[in-house]
């Protein structure tokens, strides 16, 4: 609901941001019986709006089972399009592509996976952000222990023994146990916490859109690599306007302000002259939006009845568009600790609470962020001895069944210590 009301609101947990993320952990809580004031900045009509994201996300299989858990899956269902399989392959941008490439079929993983997966499960799905956000404010709305204040601002706030209390711009008051910050990348809770935080940008901005072709993708993702950047092309569903793909186009910073000057078509055209002509003929059907890209990562993700999530923890290179992955996995990790101490009559906001929370984390995030700013680095460039060198690998892997079958679990969160809600269970 919103809520102006002059009344102090009091809640166990007060989450500031409402992203995927915030929601998600806002409807996990609330769905195990925690009180919550989910406090955002935007007005909700403005999420849904077309011109606001461009962009599509991938949803791994254990991501998909934390949205199920929460009872937000079923709305976004519809717009979502199994990934069938993954296709790893090494350019040099000016439309020649190795021999050699890294295949990754789900059928592969038939009884392979946890014995409660029936048959071969897809790897994810790719579900355009607009859906995620209308299905989780949806499922907002509709659980009572939740108080949705938007649009409205955390104007100032006090950490302490006694717990959270927060002001709001809209003149609201809430207090509680313990604060989330999942305002993203920028957040102002961290800066105010005084938590620093690691970073650095990428020589490299994101380009996206939506493109329709002639010919069906067949639920096949593309990473293609190219000097520049990687070049993805993650199968959307079918729509009135035929088949879609998502277009996530990594390009040099100096080079993609020309690239978002083309025309529609000069820009269909160059995403062939990249990615050849297997889909046939290409149209733009979006808009094209850029996003700078980065790496951050927070020195502590939680500090006095204080926790980071999402964006506000870390931020990844969208190689391997496992961003909101993260994220995801930070929000079953934080809701089990959480409902675990309210279980057991404990402050939730205590620090052994939020110190289980970020043991759990830091190695998942960390591992993530070395292993994107790697690849990134070992693939965005031309020298022939690194690509030779890079080519033999995905092939070699390619050959390795018991390798690639690890790779594939660990492309559907379903590798290290899961929590709950990514096994599948309530919490």
């Amino acid at each position: 609901m919103n809520s102006q009301s002059l009344e102090p609101v009091v809640v166990d947990v007060l989450i500031s941001g409402g992203g995927m993320v915030g929601m998600t952990l806002a409807c996990a809580l609330a769905d195990a019986g925690v009180a919550v004031a989910l406090v955002d900045a935007e007005a909700p009509e403005l999420l849904l709006d077309a011109g606001h994201d461009g962009r599509a996300s991938a949803i791994a299989y254990g991501s998909h089972r934390i949205l199920s858990g929460i009872g937000a899956w079923a709305d976004m269902a519809p717009d979502a399009e199994p990934i069938l399989e993954i296709r790893v392959s090494d350019g040099d941008g000016r439309g020649r592509t190795s021999p050699l490439f890294l295949h990754y079929d789900h059928q592969e993983l038939a009884g392979r996976v946890e014995a409660a997966i029936a048959g071969a499960p897809p790897f994810g799905w790719i579900v355009e952000n607009r859906a995620i956000r209308r299905a989780l404010l949806a499922r907002v709305a509709s659980l009572p222990g939740l108080v949705h204040m938007a649009p409205a601002k955390v104007l100032e706030q006090t950490r302490g023994h006694g717990g959270v209390t927060a002001t709001l711009d809209t003149g609201a008051t809430v207090r509680a146990q313990l604060a989330v910050a999942a305002e993203g990348k920028n957040s102002p809770m961290r800066r105010a916490a005084g938590i620093p935080v690691t970073e650095w940008a990428y020589p490299q901005t994101g380009i996206v859109c939506t493109i329709g072709h002639e010919l069906p993708h067949e639920g096949v993702a593309h990473e293609h690599f190219t000097p520049s950047g990687p070049f993805a092309v993650l199968p959307m569903t079918t729509t009135e306007d035929g088949h879609r793909s998502s277009i996530v186009w990594t390009e040099r910073n100096e080079i993609a302000p020309a690239m978002m000057a083309l025309s529609d078509e000069a820009a269909a055209e160059e995403i062939m002259r990249r990615f050849g002509h297997s889909l046939g003929r290409i149209r733009i059907l979006s808009r094209r939006w850029t996003y700078p890209l980065k790496l951050m990562h927070a020195a502590r993700y939680v500090d006095e009845r204080l926790a980071l999530v999402g964006d506000a923890a870390h931020v990844i290179h969208p190689i391997a568009g496992q961003g909101l992955n993260l994220g995801l996995r930070d929000v079953a990790a934080l809701a089990e600790a959480i409902v675990d101490a309210r279980r057991l009559g404990l402050d939730v906001g205590q620090a052994d609470v939020l110190a289980r929370y970020e043991r759990w984390r830091r190695f998942d995030t960390m591992m993530l962020l070395a292993v994107t700013d790697s690849l990134n680095r070992l693939f965005s460039n031309d020298v022939a001895l690194i690509r030779l060198a890079r080519d033999l690998g995905l092939a070699a892997v390619d050959r390795l069944p018991p390798l690639k079958r690890l790779f594939m679990r660990h492309a559907m969160g379903l590798v290290g210590d899961l929590p709950r809600l990514v096994r599948g269970e309530r919490l």
